[in-house]
C-alpha cells in the first residue's frame, strides 16, 4: 500500500482534475463519440449511460469541486477510551488501501466514483467495460496529468484494460493487493464478480423499484409522482418499475384508466396482473416472475392488493432491496410502512428518483448498495472508510 496522501494533496490532485475536465470537454465529447459510433447493443439504458454530454461533464466537475470542498472522511475520531491502567484507546476512520471498481459503460463513473475512492485515501483500479474503453482512456489520462501536476506518482490511479477472461484470473488472483471491489453494472456484472472476488464485495444491486398506491392516497400526487419515478430516467437504478394499487381506493378503476392513458401516451407498456385483467390498452404478465425484473425500460407493471400489510409483504417479497414509496395522507400507516418494507430507501409521498448521492446530500456517490455490511443506501465520501483502533500506553501489560 502507498503511504496515504495527506489532504491537501488530494485536495490539490481533485481541483486539477476538475480544471482538465473542463479544460478537455471536447477530447473527452470526442473519445465518447468513437465509442458511440462502434456501440452495437440494443440496449437504450445503456447506451443513454454511455453518452457523454456537456451535462455530464459539468456534473463530472461539479463532483470533484464538491469532493475537494469535504471533509477528510480519514481519521476521524468515532470512540476514545482511558483504561484504569492509563491506556488511551481511540478508534478512527481509515482508508481501505486499493479499491477497484468494475463498471459498465458510464464513463462519468471514471470521475464521480474515482475520485470519491481517492479523496477517501484509496489507491484507484479502474476496470470498464469495451463498450466505453476510448471514453475511459481519455478520462484516466487526465487522472494522470493531475496527479503528476501535482508531483504525484501516477499509479494512485491505474486502469485496467482487461478483457473478460482476464478480469477473471485477476479477480481469482491478483497480482496486487486489492483491499475492496464495487461492481457497478447489471446482475450479470455484479454476480460474476460475487462469483470470482477473493476480496471483500459491496454489491451495487438492481432497483425493481415498487410505488404502493394507499386507499388514503391524494390521487394527484400518485399521478405525478409515479409517471416522474418511470419516465424522467429509465436508465437510472432508482426508476420505478412496479405500482401496487390499494383496491379500497376510491375509484380506482378511474384512477387506472387515466394513469395508464398517461403512461401509454409517454410510450410506457403497461402490464397488469390477473387482478387487473380486461383493462384497456394493457397485456397480462407472462407469469410471476416478471415481478422480481429491474426493467430499465419503458415498462411498468401494476397490480391489485388489499391492503398496506399485502403491499408490504409483496414488495419485500420481490423487490430489488433499493427503493419504495407509499402514497398517503395517512401518516400512521406511512410510518408503518417504511418501518416494515427491506429497502434502502422508503418514501412517503416522493419519487423514488431522489434515491441518489447528491438528492440526499452526500455530494455524490460511489454506489447505491443494496447489502446491509457496511453501508447501505447511497455510498458517500463518508462512508468509504473502514477502521483502525488507537492505542497509547507507557509500559502497560496485561
Amino acid at each position: 500500500m502507498n503511504i496515504i496522501l495527506s489532504i491537501s494533496q488530494r485536495n490539490a490532485v481533485l481541483l486539477s482534475m476538475a480544471k482538465l475536465v473542463a479544460q478537455e470537454t471536447e477530447t473527452i465529447i470526442s473519445a465518447n463519440k468513437e465509442d458511440i459510433a462502434t456501440f452495437a447493443v440494443n440496449d437504450l439504458a445503456m447506451f443513454d449511460r454511455l453518452k457523454v454530454d456537456e451535462d455530464k461533464i459539468q456534473g463530472m466537475i461539479l463532483s470533484l469541486e464538491q469532493l475537494a470542498s469535504q471533509e477528510d472522511p480519514v481519521g476521524q475520531e468515532r470512540f476514545n477510551f482511558t483504561h484504569e491502567n492509563g491506556l488511551k484507546i481511540s478508534n478512527k476512520t481509515a482508508s481501505f488501501g486499493t479499491v477497484m471498481i468494475i463498471y459498465e459503460s458510464r464513463p462519468d463513473v471514471t470521475v464521480e466514483a474515482g475520485g470519491i475512492a481517492f479523496k477517501s485515501g484509496n489507491k484507484i483500479l479502474l476496470k470498464g467495460g469495451k463498450e466505453s474503453l476510448n471514453s475511459n482512456l481519455a478520462i484516466v489520462n487526465l487522472w494522470h496529468r493531475a496527479l503528476e501536476e501535482n508531483g504525484i506518482d501516477k499509479n494512485w490511479v491505474e486502469y485496467l484494460n482487461y478483457n473478460r477472461n482476464e478480469t477473471q484470473v485477476f479477480l481469482k488472483n491478483p497480482t496486487q493487493k486489492v483491499d475492496l471491489i464495487i461492481p457497478r453494472g447489471g446482475e450479470k456484472l455484479i454476480a460474476f464478480v460475487k462469483e470470482n472476488a477473493t476480496c471483500p464485495v459491496i454489491v451495487s444491486g438492481r432497483g425493481n423499484n415498487f410505488v404502493y398506491v394507499s386507499k388514503e392516497a391524494d390521487k394527484q400526487k400518485a399521478f405525478d409522482i409515479i409517471m416522474n419515478a418511470k419516465v424522467a430516467k429509465i436508465s437510472a437504478c432508482n426508476a420505478l418499475d412496479k405500482v401496487l394499487i390499494d383496491s379500497e381506493l376510491p375509484n380506482y378503476h378511474g384512477f387506472l384508466e387515466e394513469l395508464i392513458t398517461k403512461l401509454s401516451s409517454s410510450n410506457v407498456t403497461v402490464l397488469v396482473d390477473a387482478s387487473l385483467e380486461g383493462l384497456a390498452n394493457v397485456n397480462l404478465i407472462p407469469n410471476e416472475e416478471i415481478w422480481f425484473e429491474e426493467f430499465l425500460d419503458y415498462k411498468i407493471v401494476i397490480g391489485l392488493v388489499d391492503n398496506s400489510e399485502a403491499a408490504i409483504a409483496k414488495i419485500n417479497k420481490y423487490c430489488g432491496g433499493h427503493s419504495a414509496a407509499i402514497i398517503t395522507r395517512d401518516d400512521t400507516e406511512a410510518k408503518l410502512f417504511m418501518e416494515s418494507v427491506d429497502a434502502a430507501a422508503v418514501y412517503q409521498n416522493a419519487s423514488t428518483r431522489f434515491t441518489d448521492g447528491f438528492q440526499f446530500g452526500l455530494g455524490g456517490e460511489l454506489a447505491i448498495s443494496t447489502d446491509k455490511l457496511h453501508q447501505r443506501g447511497p455510498i458517500g465520501l463518508q462512508h468509504l472508510v473502514t477502521n483502525k483502533w488507537y492505542i497509547f500506553g507507557d509500559g502497560q501489560i496485561r
